[in-house]
């Protein structure tokens, strides 16, 4: 009888393991096989998706995380976004959005153009281009939101012949009225671009951050959002950030 029992425990156990080890000779497989075909990408995890029967990979490379889906024998690889309809969710792009987070305490603040309205509550960080198109919309909309405090990286890669009114920014006496004149209201500086900017060290962070579209936003938590966002959903996703600081 205690031999019988000893037999069923390990055959429990074998049945137990029987899965991680699938799991693991799965992941080893897509690795290989979406490392070969992404021509040597840098894979940096491989996990089951939301979707049943698919696995999201990670992929690196120099304009940042990607990710790309495949089934269990690595047959088929799918770019594209994948879509929770019953949620109302973009499962891609939330991940993305957790993968290229940052530490925002590592940000030179001391590099950026500092605007401060109100009480300067909410906080965000910004790489930003006054000549992009992008950015002048998204301007109109943070002019909406009070009590907060923005951090500008100048970031001039849309128009780089024009980088000198970014320097001439920094060369002005009051930097947060002169980057509204020339981003929102599209007034040139009238200060000369002869001082020692960080326009250059800005634009190393910005290709190393994987900073490739402009705006570009940092929350507090490090997060990353790509493009603007209207007055009342930026507010709100910066309230949220300090309600997760306080807890």
């Amino acid at each position: 009888m205690k031999a019988l029992m000893r037999l069923a425990g390990g055959l429990a156990a074998c049945f137990f393991l029987l899965p991680a080890a699938a799991d693991e000779n799965t992941i080893k497989t897509i690795r290989s096989v979406v490392q070969a075909k992404l021509g040597g990408a840098q894979i940096e995890a491989v996990q089951p998706a939301p979707m049943p029967g698919l696995w999201e990979v990670h992929v690196r490379s120099q304009d940042g995380p990607h990710i790309v889906y495949t089934d269990a024998k690595a047959h088929y690889i799918i770019s594209g976004t994948l879509y929770d309809a019953r949620a109302d969710r973009n499962i891609t792009e939330e991940r993305l959005q957790k993968l290229s987070a940052i530490d925002f305490g590592t940000l030179p603040l001391e590099q950026a153009v500092k605007i401060k309205r109100g009480s300067g509550r909410r906080v965000l960080a910004m790489f930003s281009d006054p000549y992009c198109p992008a950015c002048q919309r998204f301007e109109q909309e943070l002019a909406q939101v009070n009590d907060i405090t923005i951090y500008v990286f100048m970031y001039p890669v849309i128009r780089p012949e024009l980088s000198d009114h970014s320097r001439a920014v920094w060369c002005s006496p009051d930097r947060a009225k002169a980057w509204l004149d020339l981003a929102l209201r599209k007034q040139q500086p009238t200060t000369s671009a002869r001082c020692d900017t960080p326009i250059e060290k800005l634009l190393v962070l910005g290709r190393r951050l994987g900073v490739n579209s402009t705006p570009t936003l940092f929350l507090p938590s490090g997060e990353r959002l790509r493009g603007g966002l209207p007055a009342e959903r930026l507010a709100a996703a910066l309230d949220q950030q300090a309600t997760q600081t306080k807890n």
